[in-house]
């Protein structure tokens, strides 16, 4: 199969045929850059200049897609041109095919080509001023100069500028890119926590409405009654308040809202009086020195959590909650009887432990809960480990 010639690029079309053009004005008007007695001059006549002006046009039409090739037939052109009586127009596309070899060659060429013509430069000058001991051999060293180390230099500096912006260019893609991705990592994390709050904050709440709500509807008994709605209204009311305070720090953009101060340690005795008001049997037992606020925090979320798990699921008995602070570590420990539940039940739909685990895993804690054998019977078991010292201060609401 016949091998399909490369197809010239628009602009090196329109640059081939200006200089053929050029160098026909030049040869009609019988300009020419040496005359018929130059001792260089093998082919005498006009019609020889036209061969390599020919070769040399073709020359230009491979800058961009051939550019070796392009110049190395081209410098044979020259060379050609160099034993005819000349054409100012050939010399000029030499240059041009020079400079479109460093610019669109491959980069070893644009490296070899400026080293090569500023060689035969100094050679040019030097050689012949050696030789013949007259200043004016020097213009030799000038010509080549011009015609291939200059074109040659000119390339090298908006390759090098080119490449230069390409860099710049593809650095802020990628710049744009870690960026796209940062602010979706922030976002997925963001909506993690915000999930996270509002489990925390009004889950217990419900939980507690749903248990009530259902026990009074199945109990015709006035006082069973009243007990319950009393305890509905409580949670429905403490509820309502969590949820504005969540939707205020959702909505205050600019800051003119102070946010409630998030919950510590201190106010696990209010947690446990409220979870005995919901009619849950519950022992508190914590031991421990003042701990990092994304600690407290965590620790808070955790047994919060966990009683809101007692409350929907846990068979009657005893909840026992136990915090203990020993080597660095803050240990949580919550246990609920395990087992079949005779009374109503809120659905759950396991977020409460994904919670618990993420705040531990952001500490760098442990998390774990399932169920386990023990003296008092099947029991759930939650445990957390939560570092105190050099515990990471991410964000954990």
């Amino acid at each position: 199969m016949a091998v399909p010639l490369p197809r010239p690029h628009r602009h090196d079309a329109w640059i081939a045929l200006a200089g053929l053009l050029g160098g026909l004005l030049v040869w009609g008007v019988g300009l020419g850059t040496r005359g018929a007695d130059d001792p260089l001059v093998l082919w005498e006549g006009r019609w020889p200049v036209l061969v390599p002006l020919t070769v040399m046009a073709c020359c230009e039409l491979l800058r961009r897609s051939h550019p070796r090739t392009g110049l190395l037939v081209g410098t044979l052109a020259l060379t050609a041109d160099g034993v005819t009586q000349g054409n100012l127009a050939t010399i000029v596309m030499y240059t041009d095919l020079v400079y479109a070899a460093v610019v669109y060659g491959p980069p070893a060429t644009a490296r070899r080509v400026p080293w090569i013509t500023g060689m035969m430069t100094v050679l040019g000058a030097v050689v012949p001023l050696a030789v013949w001991r007259e200043p004016e051999a020097l213009l030799i060293g000038v010509g080549i100069g011009i015609v291939a180390f200059t074109p040659a230099a000119t390339g090298w500096i908006v390759r090098s500028h080119r490449d230069a912006a390409d860099t710049a260019r593809l650095h802020a893609e990628q710049t744009a890119l870690l960026a796209e991705l940062d602010r979706a990592q922030a976002v997925t994390a963001e909506r993690a926590r915000m999930a996270r709050e509002l489990h925390d904050m009004v889950a217990n709440h419900l939980s507690a409405i749903a248990i009530h709500s259902t026990a009074a509807l199945s109990l015709d008994e006035p006082a069973t009654s009243r007990d319950a709605l009393k305890v509905i209204r409580e949670n429905s009311v403490a509820g309502l308040a969590e949820m504005r305070r969540l939707i205020g720090i959702l909505r205050d953009a600019g800051g003119d809202l102070e946010p409630a101060a998030a919950p510590t340690l201190d106010g696990l005795g209010a947690l446990v009086e409220g979870a005995r008001t919901n009619g849950l049997d519950v022992t508190l037992d914590a031991t421990h020195d003042k701990l990092p606020a994304p600690v407290e925090l965590a620790a808070y979320r955790i047994v919060q959590e966990s009683l809101t798990n007692a409350l929907k699921h846990a068979s009657p008995g005893r909840v026992a909650v136990t915090l203990a602070q020993r080597d660095g570590v803050l240990d949580i420990l919550v246990t609920s009887p395990h087992g079949d539940r005779e009374g109503p039940r809120a659905p759950g739909s396991g977020a409460g432990l994904v919670g618990m685990r993420e705040r531990a895993a952001l500490l760098g804690g442990r998390f774990e809960a399932a169920a386990e054998e023990s003296a008092n019977g099947r029991m759930w078991v939650v445990r957390a480990a939560l570092p105190v010292t050099d515990a990471p201060q991410g964000d954990l609401a």
